[in-house]
């Protein structure tokens, strides 16, 4: 078994190499059952949302042509707000996942899909889809845990720049989509290696500035100006909503993989790794929030961030409908499934935040001068 470390509270240790095999195959069964019964219902609960975000978005930026009217302001940019974060979470993410490219719509496709947001969707697909969610939750390989800049686990060594890492993570968290596109574009890293003048590098930065650029425009030029005189207040009330929109995104995915009870693991913890034990690593780095049908649709169902990861090609709008199955899973085989109401998520995502960026108190040993590799795992 090599998904993580043998320790006295390893959350798997009773588990057999055939227990986890078992697993996999169950969880393969559940989604087979949904990919055999997709169809109409689905198609017809997308194409509503995408009405509905479309709709609320062209109301909300005509309510703010009157924004130096204190009513109109705040009704346009609560309006604006909703609508950017049903943009970013329920529709943009789930379509980039591929999740409806069964519709042969060339309209709702992970190859068509342009969204309301600063990173070029072919970039965010490689960063997101193809790194994350293969290594989901193991430092050194899933950026996307702290984006590069923050201690994650109690194991990895304690440095003074991680003192910082509660005013990096609340300025990345303001300013989230461009924290994304940075890590899309790998930006520390290859400015670290000397890659700035590397032909390839240069091209995705030119399609990152490209739609920096139009995302600019469209939001604090064009859409202001159209307001004449409501010009300032247009452009507050965007900002607002962008600001309003990061922090959702930022807390719902902080959620997902940072609270108290969500493992992480080292880079050679997944040499060799079968697809049970890649499944099973899905499931105890990630942490599910509870509601409302509501805040799971504005979430864009990563409320059900394990199921998602399980099955990060499915309709989000099944995760809820199979979370029981999966949870009687867990149950099954004694495995923690780690939910939560959203304040309670938040507040342990962030309390980690904190305390990781202090030394361990239980540790006497000298701490190193620089950041070093994660030489085990725990669960924080």
């Amino acid at each position: 078994m090599t998904v993580i470390q043998k320790k006295a509270d390893n959350p798997i240790a009773h588990l057999s190499a055939a227990d986890i095999e078992i697993i996999g195959k169950e969880l393969d069964a559940i989604r087979d059952r949904v990919l055999a019964d997709r169809g109409e219902r689905d198609a017809r609960y997308i194409r509503k949302v995408i009405k509905t975000q479309r709709t609320l978005e062209i109301s909300s930026r005509a309510v703010l042509l009157f924004s130096l009217f204190p009513p109109a302001w705040v009704v346009g940019t609560a309006g604006l707000a909703v609508a950017k974060i049903l943009d970013n979470m329920e529709i943009g993410h789930n379509i980039l996942h591929g999740q409806w490219d069964w519709m042969r719509d060339p309209k709702i496709h992970s190859t068509t899909w342009d969204w309301d947001h600063v990173s070029p969707a072919e970039q965010w697909k490689h960063s997101h889809n193809e790194l994350h969610h293969r290594f989901t939750n193991v430092v050194g390989k899933d950026n996307d845990l702290g984006y590069g800049i923050m201690r994650v686990d109690e194991d990895q060594p304690w440095h003074p720049m991680y003192l910082g890492q509660p005013l990096y993570n609340l300025v990345n968290a303001a300013f989230f989509e461009y924290g994304i596109a940075a890590y899309d574009l790998e930006l520390g890293h290859n400015l670290k290696q000397g890659r700035h003048k590397d032909p390839e590098f240069r091209a995705r930065a030119r399609a990152v500035g490209r739609k920096i650029r139009r995302q600019v425009l469209k939001d604090y030029v064009v859409h202001p100006l159209l307001s004449g005189p409501s010009f300032l207040t247009t452009l507050a009330a965007t900002f607002t909503a962008n600001l309003i929109r990061n922090l959702w995104s930022h807390s719902v995915i902080m959620c997902g993989h940072f609270p108290s009870g969500v493992e992480t693991f080292e880079k050679t913890s997944i040499e060799g790794e079968t697809k049970g034990e890649w499944y099973l690593r899905q499931m105890l780095g990630s942490a599910n929030i509870s509601g409302s049908r509501l805040l799971h649709i504005m979430t864009g169902n990563l409320s059900y961030q394990i199921e998602h990861h399980l099955f990060p090609d499915l309709p989000s709008n099944r995760y809820q409908e199979i979370a029981p199955q999966v949870r009687a899973l867990f149950d099954r085989y004694g495995l923690k499934y780690t939910t939560g109401p959203l304040p309670k998520q938040v507040a342990s995502a962030w309390w980690k935040v904190i305390r990781l960026s202090l030394p361990n108190r239980r540790s006497k040993a000298a701490e190193p001068l620089a950041p070093a590799p994660l030489v085990s795992t725990t669960t924080a």
